[in-house]
């Protein structure tokens, strides 16, 4: 038999799960596991992975969450086989060097998106650049963000950014409420990009760097990068593959 390990959140539907779960399967030592099934929402599972990603292990969510976009839906029948013909999908995140107000080096990595905010009744004024070109001298609004195609359907999305495929070796650069330029929708580039965004008035205007769930406040410049290093394995069954999902958002209107 398979060996699993499986990670619960702590909601109820997530430790009514595990509760039902464990009495037909061992859990597994994660290093000695061949799955990490992951119970909970996809907050939750972008947390495990980040956490766990370095097991090269493959990721098996079980939605017990609301939406649940990255994850399979919640059924304890058959969970072995539906491991076994699960079809895996391969994603990287993006790495990001973040410079604070006090100099200090961030850094961290995500698989949606980052997200630089505005922290206080003041709005954001960055400047981007790709490759080192300056595509927008001066971008005043909410903030701005680059996603990969995994999360291009999420934030992304609600600020108007396009939707990308998971092998369309793109990252979507997307303006979140500009105010200036107001025409300015964003940029699609190639994931081999490096981009560069900083804060033109740090101590006015400060803002702050969400990457996934994780925040970190005051911040003078960050500098993106897609991470090919890190190839992250998510298991989906058939009626859930992630990229019929994509593809179903991108034909909504």
């Amino acid at each position: 038999m398979s060996k699993i390990n499986f990670i619960f959140d702590k909601t109820k539907q997530s430790l009514k799960f595990k509760k039902k779960i464990l009495k037909k399967f061992k859990n597994f030592p994660i290093k000695q596991a061949e799955y990490i099934v992951v119970a909970g929402g996809d907050g939750f599972m972008l947390q495990t992975i980040k956490k766990n990603y370095l097991f090269n292990k493959p990721f098996y969510g079980v939605n017990c969450g609301s939406y649940g976009f990255l994850m399979n839906k919640d059924n304890q029948k058959n969970i072995l086989q539906k491991l076994k013909k699960s079809k895996k999908i391969i994603i990287n995140p993006i790495s990001i060097r973040a410079v604070n107000l006090n100099n200090k080096i961030i850094r961290l990595i995500a698989i949606n998106e980052i997200s630089l905010f505005r922290q206080s009744k003041q709005t954001a004024s960055v400047q981007v650049e790709i490759n080192k070109k300056v595509i927008v001298k001066k971008l005043v609004g909410d903030g701005i963000l680059v996603s990969t195609p995994a999360g291009s359907t999420a934030y992304n999305y609600s600020a108007n950014g396009k939707i990308l495929s998971l092998k369309s070796g793109k990252l979507a650069v997307t303006p979140i409420s500009p105010f200036r330029p107001r025409r300015w929708s964003g940029k699609i580039v190639s994931n081999k990009s490096f981009i560069t965004i900083k804060n033109l008035s740090p101590y006015k205007r400060p803002v702050a760097l969400v990457a996934d769930n994780i925040e970190k406040r005051n911040i003078k410049s960050i500098q993106v990068m897609n991470f090919k290093k890190i190839k992250i394995s998510l298991l989906y069954d058939n009626s859930t593959n992630l990229n019929n999902k994509i593809k179903k958002e991108q034909n909504k209107k």
